[in-house]
C-alpha cells in the first residue's frame, strides 16, 4: 500500500529551486513537487505534455508566441508537448506537476540546472 503523503512534509524536504521531487508514480505518470523562484532554462519536452498546479505563491510560463501563462495557488494549466517555454516565479512557488515517468527535467535542452530522473527519485529508493 501506497503511504499518506503531506504536501508541506513533503515540500519541506525540498533545499533547492527548480529541483524536483518525485512524490508518487500512478500509471507510468509521476507525480513531482519543486519549489520555484527566479527564471529557469527556455526548453521543451518533445513528446510529453506537462501538467502543472499551483499550491503556494505565483508560477509562470512564458512562451514563444508571446503569451504568458500566470498561475496563482489553486491554479492549473497544461503545457502541450513540443511547446517551448520558460518557467519562472517572481517569488517562491510551491509547484506540483505530472509527466511521464522517463520526462527529462530540461527537456532537449542540456543546462547545469537539469536533474536526472534517477536524482528526483533517489529519496524513493532510499526508503525501500
Amino acid at each position: 500500500m501506497n503511504p499518506v503523503l503531506t504536501l508541506d512534509d513533503e515540500f519541506a524536504q525540498i533545499t533547492e529551486y527548480f529541483s524536483p521531487r518525485v512524490v508518487a508514480l500512478a500509471n507510468g505518470q509521476y507525480v513531482k513537487l519543486a519549489k520555484m523562484k527566479g527564471e529557469f532554462v527556455r526548453h521543451n519536452h518533445e513528446n510529453e505534455d506537462e501538467f502543472f498546479f499551483v499550491i503556494k505563491g505565483t508560477f509562470c510560463l512564458r512562451y514563444d508566441d508571446g503569451s504568458e501563462a500566470v498561475l496563482k495557488a489553486g491554479q492549473c494549466h497544461v503545457t502541450p508537448r513540443g511547446v517551448w517555454h520558460h518557467p519562472h516565479a517572481p517569488e517562491e512557488a510551491w509547484v506540483l506537476f505530472v509527466e511521464p515517468a522517463e520526462t527529462l527535467h530540461t527537456g532537449t535542452v542540456d543546462s547545469p540546472l537539469s536533474v536526472s530522473v534517477d536524482n528526483q527519485a533517489a529519496h524513493l529508493r532510499q526508503e525501500d
